[in-house]
């Protein structure tokens, strides 16, 4: 068990903005199988002016201040992340918010008495065709996201998948939980399933374990993150009947969504509480 100091903190930051710099200017990442663009960079460039009409970026940075010599204050821990929100992997937009601790449709903070995180979200808000502008989380590169995972202990990323992926064909209602923190995915894994949501070890599902060290989930101060793949019929499931839209999402979220929120937000509180969370 190891504790982060503050100028471990601000060195983490200036290496990462630094290494993420260098290697964009020297390197571009190959183009995904199944994807249209090498990277978020690569369709920002070939979608130029067309933010706002077929895609949009959200994200929120909550301000915090330290400016007392004898008290120390909290420093933001985990980061909440759609990379592929709106109607590219419908629902996770939803999640984010609310994970986050904020209405999906109106953003006011719901979390009564309990913390609000940061996010950041890429989403798909064309008439039709979002899947095109599915970006694997490897090539993330947008600047905003990069600088919000480094500046983060911990980020928690949301993705849809399908069954078939997943192995769960027979009981599609499924989550995937992956990534390369252990006791993120531990705390993870037994809040959902306390909350009667069946998931399933990364480690056991190779194309969805999140362990690359380039997905965005663990481009963190600690090297190491979360990740959510949930069935798309997990994902509707968290929604009201002939509401599984991305207007129609918003507003109309069920009791299960509840109690997926609230498992993964428990597990969350879990994990700020370790020891290696404290920053000196």
């Amino acid at each position: 068990m190891t504790s982060t100091d503050r100028r471990t903190v601000l060195a983490g930051l200036a290496s990462a903005a630094l290494g993420a710099s260098v290697l964009n200017a020297f390197t571009a990442a190959p183009a995904y199988a199944v994807d249209g663009y090498a990277s978020n960079t690569d369709l920002y460039t070939k979608l130029a002016g067309r933010e706002g009409t077929d895609f949009a970026r959200r994200y929120k940075r909550l301000e915090l201040v330290d400016s007392s010599n004898e008290l120390r204050h909290p420093f933001n821990r985990t980061t909440i992340m759609a990379i592929h929100g709106g109607a590219i992997e419908g629902g996770t937009s939803e999640l984010c918010l609310a994970i986050a601790g904020y209405h999906p449709a109106t953003l006011a903070p719901t979390a009564a008495g309990g913390p609000l995180h940061d996010y950041w979200m890429f989403e798909g808000i064309a008439s039709d065709g979002n899947a095109s502008m599915h970006v694997t989380s490897t090539h993330n590169d947008d600047r905003i996201a990069l600088s919000m995972a480094a500046a983060s202990l911990n980020v928690l990323s949301l993705h849809g998948c399908d069954a078939k992926t997943a192995g769960t064909s027979a009981a599609p209602e499924a989550v995937v939980v992956g990534g390369r923190n252990g006791d993120f995915k531990a705390r993870l894994r037994e809040e959902l399933e306390a909350a009667d949501f069946r998931t399933i070890d990364g480690s056991s599902v190779p194309a969805l374990a999140g362990t690359d060290v380039d997905n965005i989930c663990n481009k963190t101060l600690l090297g190491k993150g979360a990740q959510l793949e949930i069935t798309e019929e997990l994902r509707r499931s968290l929604f009201e009947a002939g509401h599984f839209t991305r207007l129609g999402r918003p507003n109309h979220t069920n009791d299960r969504f509840t109690a997926f929120v609230g498992a993964t937000r428990r597990a969350i509180a879990g994990l700020e509480a370790h020891p290696d969370q404290v920053i000196l």
